[in-house]
């Protein structure tokens, strides 16, 4: 309504001016080579107007020529690039299908048409990942990195290629590259997984901070890879600074109360001390909590010299305050089948077979030693053997399909460098977490 209005009085303005133009007296007159001119006022302004718009017309033509060339080089690119990212649209389609001719083509028309693209290299590396040619794949992430837009993207590539050939070197060069650049978490995990594998634990702690700063992680997480690391630096200064080492694994175990491990060293570090009631307190006390066969052994080893009945009465008291766990069952039974006391040993085991019980294959074949001590080969010995080939295998430490009878603070296997968690009991669908979440761990 407004821009009608402008319009209605701008006309109206024109025709004031016109009739204005008209009303005027006077006349132009042009003398120039011969010719002599003489007109009105309106007619000389109409002419004057008529020159200068085909003055205009004649040079918009003129230019039109001109820029000819230049327009049609422009819809040409435009053109070319459509088709380009047609093609990386299919291409990409194509790669995430397993169609690996399809995007082979792609990639090629998208080349073609697109000038350094950053995802021309992407499908690029995709294509030769797809074939098999890692040659082919690191060239494009390499070219990647030479793109201020892709070089992070290049260095993840290079990083995993590295990892597949099995170059651990090279895969923490590119992800200490990555982690200078941005703080990701990728290369942040990659970093600490090299430091874990190379025991590099202070470095590996510098990690977990750099981690923890760049939000890679959260504050539980964190907590917990602190407590993995200081329990690892305790385990390797035990034998030259047992202070240290003890600080360590107390400071380990506020971070992470129920660390195991870190329990279990500072009660042999207390025993070591001589300071073994106190020992004795921490681990009847941790037991209590987390009844867990590695507390356990450290607190048979605190008095190696005493007679196994004096052993057997010790560990019922300590494992009195768990009696309907399973492992105080298995661990009141050992003893007392070293103290020849089967009756004691039978009553400790009596609910882990009972009826509608699934015993494992360590009861299976302390059952087995059991009859076979106290009654001698005999059928019921046959019976629970044969119960045992069959029986749920026991918790045990397992990373990468590895089981180990001692917790480490990084998966023993050549795979993986994952840090430990060092949790007691984890269910089975947590025994190969992804990273941040550390997978040597028990197996239930």
């Amino acid at each position: 309504m407004i821009l009608l209005l402008f319009f209605i009085a701008a006309l109206a303005a024109l025709s004031i001016g016109l009739h204005w133009l008209i009303e005027q007296p006077g006349s132009i007159t042009l003398d120039w080579g011969g010719y002599h001119i003489e007109t009105t006022l309106v007619v000389g302004a109409a002419a004057l107007i008529a020159t200068i718009a085909a003055i205009l017309i004649a040079w918009a033509i003129i230019a039109y020529f001109f820029q000819a060339p230049a327009r049609l080089k422009q819809n040409s690119r435009a053109k070319r690039r459509e088709r380009g990212f047609q093609a990386l649209s299919r291409g990409i389609v194509a790669a995430g299908a397993g169609h690996v001719a399809e995007a082979k083509r792609a990639a090629k028309e998208a080349v073609k048409n697109l000038d350094k693209e950053p995802l021309t290299y992407l499908l690029r590396a995709q294509v030769a990942q797809l074939e098999g040619d890692r040659v082919g794949a690191e060239t494009a992430f390499h070219e990647m990195t030479q793109l201020s837009e892709t070089r992070l993207l290049g260095l993840r590539g290079l990083h995993i290629e590295a990892k597949r050939r099995k170059d651990d070197e090279a895969a923490h060069h590119f992800a200490d590259q990555a982690h200078q650049l941005t703080p990701l978490p990728w290369a942040g995990h990659a970093l600490l997984e090299h430091h874990g594998a190379q025991a590099n634990w202070e470095e590996a702690r510098i990690a977990v901070e750099a981690n923890l700063k760049a939000k890679a992680i959260d504050l539980p997480t964190a907590q917990r890879l602190r407590a993995v690391v200081e329990t690892a630096l305790a385990l390797e200064k035990q034998a030259e600074h047992p202070s240290e080492a003890l600080h360590l694994a107390r400071q380990a175990v506020k971070r992470a109360p129920d660390l195991v491990p870190a329990i279990a060293l500072i009660g042999r570090l207390l025993a070591r001390h001589g300071d073994s009631a106190k020992a004795l307190k921490l681990l009847e006390k941790a037991y209590a909590e987390h009844p867990h066969p590695d507390i356990a052994e450290a607190f048979l080893e605190i008095a190696p010299s005493e007679s196994n009945a004096e052993r057997l009465a010790r560990v019922k008291k300590f494992a009195s305050s768990v009696s309907h766990s399973p492992e105080a069952g298995i661990l009141v039974a050992r003893v007392a089948l070293a103290a020849r006391d089967f009756g004691a040993a039978r009553k400790a085991l009596a609910p882990l077979v009972a009826e509608g019980k699934t015993p494992t294959a360590q009861i299976c074949l302390l059952m087995a030693e059991l009859e076979d001590a106290e009654n001698g080969p005999s059928g019921p010995v046959r019976e629970w053997l044969a119960r045992g080939s069959r029986a749920p295998r026991d918790p045990a430490w397992i990373a990468d399909g590895v089981i180990s009878r001692r917790w480490a603070p990084a998966s023993p296997s050549p795979a993986s460098s994952t840090l430990s968690s060092g949790r007691p009991r984890p269910s089975p669908s947590a025994a190969r977490p992804r990273t941040p979440a550390p997978i040597f761990r028990r197996r239930s």
